[in-house]
């Protein structure tokens, strides 16, 4: 049996509870500051909770200790903190961050961190499971040219101009919109514009648009450096999105107000289960001589899970950190310190119990 605290009920946490409870091997404490939250969580899955204010590292270290792992579904700017706390207390920590700086305080935690722990942040979708992919379409390539990686949580029934609803963190959206992207620009790295170099695609007769945004790329950017000559992520969205976000984040200048942009989306655009995951990952290089290109298609869809509806968006980002963590503690993940994504193997990663979810019969899966 498993021991693992895991801190946040919100839409992720709750997924990542009820589907570590749902395997059977894993005995779960449950923190979260809002008492009611935890009360709600606890009616619809026998768990352990406890109320907690996670910026108290010290109770928080206290809490944590004897536990094997604790996880962190709160929102990215609360994760340096608890990542501190799991250091002090001797545990392994895993969160779902996006947020380059946040992930570069983790590692740096990691590296003074005495062995025997593992630090990894960055274990949802984007990034996370797509850095998994990406990796693992380059192997075999003698010289790598390309690495395009694609991926948008959209609703499957659009009917605003925006062309979106709400299916996962504003402030996680919001911050991948307003930050430098990192992206290796012929062979050299360096910082994009977010909501530029716009693109459009097709994928089984349905038109997109991609562009940049921050994070999604997690640490590909150091692992391909010198290997590749362009590497870069943008996000998915139905033609149109990126124009009036641009309009709002730069020509109004919300970027500079993201509380009030917040306010704005979350009070405008409504929230939806009905959504589909795209993920539309590409690399182009040299084998034999010849240049050659693979790609790998995939659209997830929500799901029934024990009579409740889960979103696309819901179901993908907590399978890829229950997988993760389960990997680690079943002796697949061997190492210690700090986690590249891109580390993990992706034949174990779709073999596992949780990440299975990727193959889902709900799935459409294409390779090419």
């Amino acid at each position: 049996m498993y021991s693992v605290v895991i801190l946040g009920t919100g839409k992720i946490g709750s997924a990542i509870v009820k589907l570590l409870h749902h395997i059977g091997d894993y005995s779960l404490l449950v923190g979260d500051m809002d008492s009611q939250a935890l009360d709600l969580l606890s009616k619809s899955v026998p768990v352990e909770t406890f109320v907690i204010d996670v910026t108290d590292e010290a109770a928080l270290s206290e809490k944590l200790q004897g536990w094997d792992c604790v996880v962190s579904a709160c929102p990215y700017w609360l994760n340096t903190g608890i990542a501190r706390a799991a250091a002090k207390a001797g545990v392994s920590y895993f969160d779902l961050t996006e947020d380059i700086a946040t992930t570069k305080g983790i590692r740096a935690l990691a590296e003074n961190t005495p062995d025997g722990s593992i630090f990894a942040p960055q274990c949802g979708l984007a990034p996370g499971f797509i850095s998994i992919l990406a990796h693992h379409l380059c192997r075999g390539f003698e010289k790598l040219e390309e690495v395009k990686m694609r991926v948008g949580a959209l609703p499957q029934y659009p009917s605003n101009m925006i062309g979106y609803n709400l299916t996962w963190s504003t402030e996680g959206l919001i911050n991948e919109y307003c930050n430098p992207c990192e992206v290796i620009s012929n062979g050299i790295s360096r910082e994009a514009i977010p909501l530029e170099e716009v693109e459009y695609f097709s994928l089984d007769g349905i038109q997109y648009e991609a562009f940049n945004t921050s994070g999604g790329l997690g640490t590909l950017c150091e692992t391909l450096k010198g290997r590749v000559n362009n590497l870069n992520y943008k996000s998915v969205r139905y033609p149109g999105h990126r124009d009036l976000m641009a309009f709002l984040t730069k020509e109004l200048g919300l970027s500079h107000r993201q509380e009030l942009l917040q306010e704005i989306l979350e009070n405008s655009i409504p929230v939806t289960k009905q959504d589909v995951i795209v993920i539309f990952c590409t690399v182009t290089g040299w084998k034999n001589g010849h240049l050659q290109q693979i790609s790998d298609a995939r659209k997830i869809y929500p799901i029934n899970f024990h009579g409740e509806i889960w979103s696309a968006i819901q179901l993908t980002t907590s399978a890829s950190l229950c997988a993760v963590l389960d990997m680690y503690l079943n002796g697949k993940i061997s190492q210690t310190g700090f986690l590249k994504q891109e580390e993990i193997s992706l034949d174990e990663f779709l073999a596992n119990r949780f990440g299975r979810y990727y193959l889902d019969k709900n799935s459409l899966v294409q390779q090419f």
